[in-house]
């Protein structure tokens, strides 16, 4: 459930994060939500600008502005699938030349056991394969899925992330939190709320 307390309070509840008693409510983070995807980015910059680090933008669609403002790293998976992929085809080629060669070495037609060009279609589909999961479960491990809930979602507003709202979001978890600050730098850039959202 999300919530508005005054800056005292709001400072109260940062410091409460570390809270020792499951049953206090533990502030999350605060939540900026915006309309349009430029005051997103706008915001994104500001925040790390002001020496920010846990900060993440929420949107229906990629901006690539926001990502810059939050300074993301090439993507990993790339590498990922390339090694995926590599791996693939090498154990494919292995296989096949094990097979051929040593396990069930059968003499068809007076053509070598290490007929190496029949191999190459087994050799393809396993990269293929291996690509394909190597980049399914690498991007769930990148992006920490399966997660079935996330503090956002405690937020009656945050449900249009997915259509036509911008949100930007201080954690609590960033060295340099403080609720009172965070909510006057967000009021500065005209927002259409500012929420402190509970765990």
């Amino acid at each position: 459930m999300s919530t508005t307390v005054t800056p005292g309070a709001a400072h109260d509840a940062g410091h409460a994060h570390h809270h020792p008693d499951p049953a206090v409510p533990v502030l999350w983070g605060v939540l900026a939500e915006f309309e349009t995807a430029d005051q997103m980015s706008h915001a994104t910059a500001a925040a790390t600008k002001a020496g920010y680090t846990h900060v993440d933008a929420y949107s229906p669609y990629p901006v690539g502005e926001a990502a810059d403002a939050l300074n993301f790293p090439k993507s990993e998976m790339g590498p990922i699938m390339f090694i995926g992929g590599l791996t693939g085809a090498c154990a494919g080629f292995i296989m096949q030349y094990w097979a051929n060669t040593y396990g069930y070495s059968l003499n068809i037609a007076g053509r070598p056991y290490f007929s190496w060009p029949s191999f190459v279609p087994v050799t393809f589909e396993m990269m293929v394969l291996t690509t394909a999961l190597s980049g399914f479960f690498g991007l769930m491990a990148l992006c920490g899925l399966p997660r079935f809930n996330h503090p956002l979602f405690n937020s009656a507003r945050f449900d249009r992330a997915s259509r036509d709202r911008f949100f930007v979001c201080i954690e609590a978890t960033d060295p340099q939190f403080d609720a009172a600050k965070a909510r006057e730098l967000f009021n500065g850039l005209h927002p259409l709320s500012v929420e402190e959202v509970m765990e």
